[in-house]
């Protein structure tokens, strides 16, 4: 059976794409649109021959963006004609959704109504299904929740200590996110360790515009950085990650902010770019910190230390460590990054190997620790694969 799948990966700031043969994961087409809401927006894609870049207005969003792919995908009638479905990645499915399904107006509906758990996804999400459904209107369509992964923390994990009617009532909990991502480097992890997943504990640190740290116990998820929505955990591109709650009330009486103005700054000002009033990229940053700007500097050290407490924390959750595993646009590609938080967890037996971890970015994984450490790896994540390969499973095989 032909397995050969369309998915949209709609990001915080960006839209992958691509055209996987679910069956080994090649991408004859695949392309991301990236610097959404900000200068510079492409769209960068390669046909397996060429590369093309496509550049979009400054600040253009989502809808842009993906009649742009849109117009893409039309120049390519042959590999069009061969999809048999389409999958998507959609960041919040609640308790609502345990695994992936065929979506439906219902299910539709049920993802829009969570977009006040994820206001950088979800509705961003439901536009890539819309457009989806009206230019493949003849294929099923499935959505793959990153909060699927996670439905194996326990409930003294994913809870907070809040009286327990919210939960209840109105399913206020840990969700976590990045589960896609989280899953397959893994699993990855594993296959370099010559192990079984179920005999494995890792800690997998998914950075990139959005950030998040997950702790994996013989093979289960059993606890995660981000919480009932994205915001949670790690300072990350715009998002401020950890705060004290109180801030928020302290913001809106006595400074005078409204719940959106306090939504907007939280989500989409603060973080890196909030810190360094510069940007949201750690490339930007790090060559800004070469220059001596020490805004930027602060930025990128708050970004390490917060990182460094979380792996620590997840050290003793989840036992003797098999490996730590960075993935994303970050964790792939900064060497930086990666060398400054291991240099803060040599006491816990992490050393990081100079030259591979220098060597190791661009698509590359693999081992960046010395002969003296627990395993580090930096593995590029395919969160696309993952969603092909359940967009097979739910849409012929459910």
């Amino acid at each position: 059976m032909n397995q050969r799948v369309l998915v949209l990966n709609c990001g915080s700031s960006s839209i992958k794409f691509a055209i996987i043969d679910a069956a080994n994961g090649e991408a004859p087409l695949q392309g991301i649109a990236e610097n959404l809401a900000a200068s510079h927006s492409q769209v960068r894609y390669t046909d397996g021959q060429n590369k093309h870049t496509i550049n979009l207005e400054d600040k253009a969003d989502h809808k842009h963006a993906l009649e742009a792919i849109g117009r893409i995908l039309m120049q390519f009638t042959e590999l069009r004609s061969s999809l048999v479905a389409v999958g998507h990645r959609v960041v919040h499915g609640g308790e609502k959704f345990t695994h992936s399904c065929l979506i439906d107006d219902r299910v539709k509906q049920a993802i829009g109504d969570m977009a006040q758990m994820a206001p950088l996804h979800n509705p961003a999400q439901v536009a890539g299904i819309e457009s989806a459904q009206a230019a493949f209107a003849q294929l099923p369509q499935v959505a793959v929740f990153d909060t699927a992964f996670f439905q194996t923390i326990p409930q003294h994990a994913y809870l907070y200590a809040l009286p327990y009617n919210l939960y209840e009532h109105h399913g206020i909990r840990k969700y976590g996110f990045h589960g896609s991502s989280h899953y397959f480097v893994s699993r990855q992890a594993a296959k370099l360790l010559n192990k079984d997943i179920e005999h494995c504990n890792l800690i997998t640190a998914h950075l990139g515009n959005g950030c998040s740290i997950a702790a994996i116990k013989q093979g289960k998820a059993v606890d995660t950085s981000m919480g009932f929505t994205p915001l949670e955990g790690l300072v990350m591109g715009t998002r401020c990650g950890d705060i004290d709650p109180s801030i928020t009330t302290f913001l809106m009486e006595q400074l005078g902010y409204s719940a959106a103005q306090v939504n907007a700054l939280m989500n989409k000002q603060s973080g890196l770019q909030g810190i360094s009033q510069i940007s949201n990229d750690c490339r930007t940053l790090e060559s800004e910190q070469e220059k001596g700007n020490e805004r930027a500097k602060l930025a990128l050290d708050m970004f390490v230390y917060r990182l460094v407490k979380y792996i620590g924390s997840y050290l003793a959750v989840v036992g003797p460590l098999d490996a730590l595993i960075f993935t994303g646009g970050i964790g792939e590609n900064s060497s930086y990054i990666r060398q400054q938080t291991i240099a803060q967890l040599a006491h816990l037996g992490l050393h990081i190997d100079d030259k591979a971890n220098k060597d190791m970015r661009f698509g590359r994984s693999g081992l960046i620790s010395n002969e003296d450490s627990k395993s580090i790896f930096a593995i590029a994540t395919n969160e696309e694969w993952v969603i092909a390969q359940d967009t097979i499973k739910y849409a012929f095989n459910a």
